[in-house]
């Protein structure tokens, strides 16, 4: 079965709906298609358009937590001279928990960190209901070790803004290895709520995981490569409840940050 990957995170900023009748307080980007033109595009798949509401640069900061409609997914490809006869899958995140702290008038100080839990992860397709409990338990069990490492953890090491969004380079963590990744998100920032695209991918083989092969002589194999695909939302929250639920580790962050400001 394949040896399906990981996923995290991944990365996000920002989002509020501009008044049509207005000035767009986010500046959207020349030429971005209008909301009207979205015809039966469902939310979480229109194209989303980068800017930051005017709005935000009253503020020292913002503090946003990811909220339950953010997508996390990753894609498994297939490779070897009968990839054709193996499976491509489609993996997503259950669980997940995270923060994003933004700085309008130092936006490269900004921080991000998500967390990711193993267990949560489930495969989509092939819509073979036995194939999906085999490649779940493969991966959980074999490729991630979710008794030893029960969380893929993302942190932003670098943030670079951009006129849609931000460059990031970010620290993954998984399965015991931490690797940096470079990450271009579009990022649609509000007062109260964010909202943020990214595509991206990695090799497993740069985490110490070997791609699964099976098949007559290994010939079947999955992927060096995997793509993780993230729509993320995050909404407002105040700053002494960021305070409340911020794990040690994440006030630890926090604190340095603030002390470099």
């Amino acid at each position: 079965m394949p040896r399906a990957l990981v996923t995290a995170f991944v990365l996000w900023l920002f989002a509020g709906p501009a008044n049509g009748q207005q000035v767009d307080p986010y500046g959207a980007r020349r030429g971005a298609a209008p909301a009207s033109a979205a015809g039966s595009v469902s939310e979480s798949e229109r194209p989303l358009s980068g800017g930051i509401d005017a709005r935000l640069n009253a503020m020292d900061s913002v503090v946003y937590r990811l909220a339950a409609g953010s997508r996390l997914q990753v894609q498994t490809g297939k490779a070897g001279l009968f990839g054709f006869a193996g499976h491509a899958h489609l993996i997503q995140a259950r669980e997940f928990r995270g923060e994003i702290v933004y700085y309008p008038g130092k936006p490269s100080e900004s921080h991000l960190d998500i967390t990711v839990l193993t267990d949560s992860l489930e495969v989509l397709t092939p819509p073979d209901t036995g194939e999906i409990r085999k490649v779940t338990e493969t991966m959980r069990r074999e490729v991630l070790r979710t008794a030893e490492y029960p969380e893929i953890r993302l942190v932003s090491r670098q943030v670079t803004p951009r006129p849609d969004g931000f460059h990031i380079i970010g620290a993954m963590t998984l399965v015991g290895q931490t690797r940096e990744l470079p990450i271009d998100v579009t990022a649609r920032l509000g007062v109260d709520t964010l909202e943020a695209a990214s595509t991206f991918s990695l090799k497993q083989t740069d985490f110490g995981i070997k791609p699964f092969s099976g098949g007559p002589g290994g010939a079947v194999k999955v992927a060096d490569r995997v793509t993780f695909d993230i729509r993320a939302v995050a909404v407002r929250v105040a700053e002494n409840q960021a305070d409340a639920s911020c794990s040690p580790r994440c006030q630890t962050t926090r604190d340095f940050i603030d002390a470099r400001r």
